[in-house]
């Protein structure tokens, strides 16, 4: 809407020429002061102050056509919920095509869904291939999570592989230190661990009161890699120049879910997956948090529209002839 003010210097424009041709069109008549004397009433200045106070209230009512708003402040507010850790795979594997229309954009879909559905509930994400990192810290926006959640590849993390143990470990490290809330780390993988024992991990992370729920991307008959991207042609081959095949490894992350204290799920229908998942997640324990957010802030047009609207009752009220109760006095007049 701000563009629209770009109409004002228009306006200027087409005003001054108006009376620019105007002034021509009265000259044209006879003298300029004979003229004035002919036309007593008009007045030289007035047309210009209603031309003056229209454009300073249609300035007002396009700023607040724009809806300005201000007044926000930090509001300390209890919720109730749980924190949830998401660590998702972003190994290349993850690019394969066995489910469409990748493994990746599936899982980021999963996410996408969840994060929808939640309400109260904190929330943080990693990323991991060959090494863990923290891209979302626990928090309760929910907008930055899905801003990053949009943006992710598989070329996001400098080492490839697939470490799902230091995933557990970054995440079961990543939650609220003094928060008394139900900690719940949901790993979605292809589940080809290649690093590192991630049961043990899971294992460790449970004993401390944390719950490990698995996602499964991908079919066990698995998926040729793409290399550079996953809409490449070009497939991933070992040292004997055979295609590699990713196959989802279930057992690998039943185990991890069942040491874990929580329960796998096959992702390859996204909705049925987050739908399970959120009923689970729905059915732990919450407890009262407070949680400390921006308060909205509010809508300020009213005042705009408001003084808008005065500038165009004096608008109207103001002619563009002299005063005939002003014309009766002059300092300046002499009697013949």
């Amino acid at each position: 809407m701000l563009y629209t003010l770009g109409i004002i210097p228009v306006l200027v424009v087409l005003f001054y020429l108006g009376r620019s041709k105007r002034k021509k069109a009265i000259a044209e008549f006879g003298d300029t002061g004979l003229m004035d004397y002919l036309m007593p009433e008009a007045s030289r200045s007035k047309p210009f102050w209603k031309f003056y106070i229209f454009v300073a209230a249609l300035i007002l009512m396009i700023l607040g056509l724009a809806r300005p708003q201000f007044g926000s402040k930090l509001q300390e507010v209890k919720r109730k919920g749980i924190e949830i850790m998401i660590a998702l795979d972003v190994s290349n594997s993850m690019n394969a095509t066995d489910i469409q229309p990748s493994r990746l954009e599936r899982a980021k879909q999963v996410v996408s869904k969840l994060v929808d559905r939640l309400g109260d509930d904190k929330i943080g994400m990693i990323v991991f291939a060959g090494d863990a990192y923290t891209q979302v810290p626990i928090t309760t926006d929910y907008v930055s999570a899905k801003m990053f959640l949009s943006n992710l590849t598989t070329g996001i993390v400098p080492v490839q592989g697939t470490a799902i143990g230091k995933a557990i470990r970054l995440a079961a490290g990543s939650f609220s230190p003094t928060s008394e809330l139900q900690k719940v780390i949901l790993i979605i993988t292809d589940g080809e661990n290649h690093e590192d024992d991630a049961v043990e991990a899971a294992k460790i992370a449970n004993e401390k009161g944390v719950l490990i729920y698995t996602i499964g991307m991908g079919l066990p008959e698995g998926a040729p890699i793409p290399e550079g991207g996953e809409s490449s042609l070009n497939f991933k081959k070992d040292k004997e120049g055979n295609t590699v095949i990713s196959k989802l490894d279930e057992a690998n992350l039943v185990k991890i879910a069942t040491v874990g204290g929580g329960e796998y799920i096959r992702g390859n229908n996204a909705q049925a997956g987050i739908n399970s998942l959120f009923e689970k997640v729905d059915k732990l324990s919450k407890k009262e948090y407070e949680a400390k957010i921006y308060a909205e802030y509010d809508d300020q047009f009213q005042y705009f529209f408001g003084f808008a609207l005065i500038l165009l009752i004096i608008e109207f009220l103001l002619i563009e002839k002299k005063s005939k109760l002003l014309m009766k006095f002059s300092l300046f007049d002499i009697k013949k």
